[in-house]
C-alpha cells in the first residue's frame, strides 16, 4: 500500500480511524473524511506523525456534493485515487413496530447505502485510470436479517447488492471490489446509534470487551485490500451462519436473535 492514494470515509473514529492508522504505517497517502472536524483532525495528526501525507475533508456522505468534494480533494492533493474505502455508516437499535416515524430510516439508507453509491460514482473514473480498489465495509447484517436492526440491515443488504452487481460490471477493467462483513466490533461508538425515537440511545447494547477489537478488524481489512479479496466474512460464526442459512434458515434466525440478546 506504499504511496497508494486511499480515501476513507467515516475516518474520525472506530474502524475508519484504525484503518487510517494502519495504512499510514504502510506508507499510504490518505484522504480522510468524516462529519466531526476535530476528531478527524486528531486522527490525521496521528497518521502524519507516522509519516503519511494526509488530507482531511469534512463531509456528510449522505450529501452527494460532499462526496464529490472528498474525491476532488484527493485528486487535487495527490493527482489520483487508488483505493476507495466506503466505511461511513450509522446504526439503529429498535424493533420496527416501536418506531413512531419510519422516516428515520431514510437517514440510515442515505448514509449507509447512498453514501457509498455517491462516493463510488464520483471516484470511479479515477479508479479506472489507476486500476484501483473499491472497498465496502458492510456487516453480517448485510447478509442475513437481524432483530432490532431492520433499517440498518436493509441498508447493508442494499450495499451488498450494489457492490456485487458493480463487481460484475467492472470485470476486466482492472478495478476490484472487496466487500467486508464484520460481526460485532468494539468501536465504542454504538452509543450514537439511533433509537426508536430517532435520537442516539446513549449506551452501547454490545459487550464491547467480549467482541473483536477495532485493531484486529482493521488488520483483516488491510490484508483483504492488499490481496484484492472478493469478500471477507470476519467470524467463524458468521461463515457458519451463511452456510446454515442455506440448509436451516430457521436456526439462523434463532442464532441472530440470541446474538442480539446477548450483545456479542
Amino acid at each position: 500500500m506504499k504511496d497508494n492514494v486511499v480515501i476513507i470515509t467515516g475516518a474520525s473514529k472506530g474502524i475508519g480511524a484504525e484503518l487510517a492508522r494502519q495504512l499510514a504505517a504502510k506508507g499510504a497517502k490518505l484522504v480522510l473524511a468524516a462529519r466531526g472536524a476535530a476528531e478527524l483532525e486528531a486522527v490525521a495528526e496521528e497518521c502524519r506523525k507516522a509519516g503519511a501525507p494526509v488530507v482531511t475533508v469534512r463531509a456528510d456522505v449522505a450529501e452527494a456534493r460532499d462526496c464529490q468534494a472528498v474525491v476532488a480533494g484527493a485528486v487535487l492533493a495527490f493527482g489520483r485515487v487508488d483505493t476507495l474505502v466506503n466505511n461511513a455508516g450509522m446504526s439503529m437499535w429498535a424493533r420496527f413496530e416501536e418506531i413512531a416515524d419510519v422516516s428515520v430510516l431514510e437517514r440510515i439508507m442515505r448514509v449507509n447505502y447512498m453514501g457509498a453509491v455517491y462516493c463510488t460514482s464520483h471516484a470511479l473514473r479515477y479508479l479506472r485510470e489507476s486500476h484501483g480498489r473499491i472497498v465496502g465495509i458492510s456487516s453480517l447484517a448485510g447478509r442475513t436479517g437481524v432483530p432490532t436492526r431492520t433499517g440498518y440491515a436493509a441498508s447493508k443488504h442494499a450495499m451488498t447488492g450494489f457492490f456485487d452487481s458493480l463487481r460484475i460490471e467492472l470485470a476486466g477493467s482492472g478495478v476490484t471490489v472487496t466487500m467486508v462483513y464484520p460481526g460485532f466490533v468494539a468501536t465504542g461508538i454504538r452509543e450514537n446509534a439511533t433509537g426508536p425515537d430517532g435520537k442516539p440511545i446513549g449506551v452501547s447494547p454490545v459487550r464491547e470487551g467480549e467482541v473483536m477489537s477495532a485493531e484486529d478488524c482493521a488488520r483483516r481489512i488491510v490484508r483483504a485490500i492488499e490481496r484484492r479479496e472478493r469478500e471477507v466474512v470476519m467470524t467463524a460464526r458468521g461463515r457458519m451462519g451463511l452456510w446454515l442459512k442455506l440448509v436451516a434458515p430457521g436456526l439462523v434466525d434463532r442464532i441472530a436473535r440470541r446474538a442480539i440478546e446477548q450483545g456479542r
